[in-house]
């Protein structure tokens, strides 16, 4: 870990190894494979230690991503607030995993704002804020489930590991990287997938949990936005695929199943740009990828209120979907020279 400061671990540590604790985790909102995998996988470890970890979930997560094998419970607060309110409010520390600013609680942003006891913060994405007590942002990991995992050995937390806390780290890592596709540049993050291998987790079986596990409804969602919505742009090397809120009801939207949909355009010859535009109540939702060094972090954090990871990032816009699409498509031409120079 380069940028963590050594006498923050000690203070993590002597905090986790005074007392027995009731330990809340808290993942962002909408929250994905990494930030549910990395606060299964704590939570798990931190039971196992002899602490007490509960989930806080600020909204639901997708069904393809609930057949872990921990016993962790996970409170969703949109569904429990009550219940969210008082796991906080009798906890003794607050993790927030994978995100870095705290508007990404969504609506427990206030809550974790008034937390007055010791909060900690472990993430991998840029430009953190500063909202907690202790910060570990290490953004050259893959994942915040491969930078947990160090965090624990650093503690030393290792022995108390156990397989269903491994499953859930390799999880994390396994779709932060889009099935190793991308953050693997750093040969740390397959040494830390060998090290959860050694648990006798069950790869496969997780690939086919995480992918081959959708419903009729979200197949045919993909197959409607590939055929009928995905508009390329050879020119700037850019396709995209925008979803009006009441396309997402024509197909019985549920969380999550337009996940990885933005992955899919960059597999057509020479698009290194992808983005996709999905139309929620009062906001669109927009996810870019990329190939080679195209940073979509940047485009993204400078353009629609977002940020990332140099081939993976998100924003929003609170004007139209039409709006949205025609700011992009604006903007385009004056990254034109960059996208045409990409090397993939």
């Amino acid at each position: 870990m380069k940028n963590t400061d050594i006498q923050i671990i000690a203070a993590i540590k002597q905090l986790l190894y005074n007392d027995k604790l009731n330990i809340a985790i808290v993942p962002h909102e909408h929250p994905d494979g990494d930030a549910i995998g990395s606060a299964i996988g704590l939570a798990e470890v931190l039971d196992s230690f002899g602490h007490k970890a509960q989930i806080v979930s600020p909204t639901d997560y997708p069904n393809f991503l609930k057949w872990f094998t921990a016993k962790t419970e996970i409170t969703v607060f949109s569904r429990n607030n009550k219940l969210g309110k008082e796991i906080l409010n009798q906890s003794d520390v607050l993790f927030c995993l994978d995100f870095n600013e705290v508007g990404r609680a969504g609506k427990m942003e206030k809550l974790l704002l008034d937390y007055t006891k010791p909060k900690i913060l472990i993430d991998h994405h840029p430009y953190p804020t500063n909202f907690c007590d202790f910060i570990i942002s290490e953004t050259h990991y893959s994942s915040t489930a491969e930078l947990i995992y160090d965090v624990l050995c650093k503690l030393g937390m290792k022995k108390y590991i156990t397989k269903s806390a491994a499953e859930a780290f390799y999880t994390g890592i396994l779709t932060d990287t889009g099935s190793f596709n991308h953050n693997t540049s750093d040969p740390n993050t397959f040494k830390v997938v060998s090290e959860l291998m050694k648990f006798g987790i069950d790869t496969p079986k997780i690939q086919s949990g995480v992918y081959h596990n959708f419903s009729i409804s979200r197949m045919q969602l993909l197959g409607y936005c590939l055929n009928q919505k995905m508009i390329v742009l050879p020119d700037f090397r850019t396709a995209y695929i925008a979803i009006s809120k009441k396309e997402l009801e024509n197909y019985n939207f549920k969380t999550g199943d337009t996940e990885g949909f933005v992955n899919f355009p960059l597999s057509i010859e020479n698009i290194v740009f992808s983005a996709i535009f999905i139309e929620k109540d009062g906001v669109i939702k927009v996810s870019f990828r990329s190939k080679g060094n195209f940073p979509v972090n940047h485009f993204s954090h400078d353009n629609f209120n977002g940020g990332g990871h140099l081939n993976a990032a998100g924003g929003e816009t609170n004007i139209t979907l039409e709006e949205t699409i025609s700011k992009f498509t604006q903007l385009l031409p004056a990254y034109k020279h960059q996208l045409l120079e990409t090397v993939i």
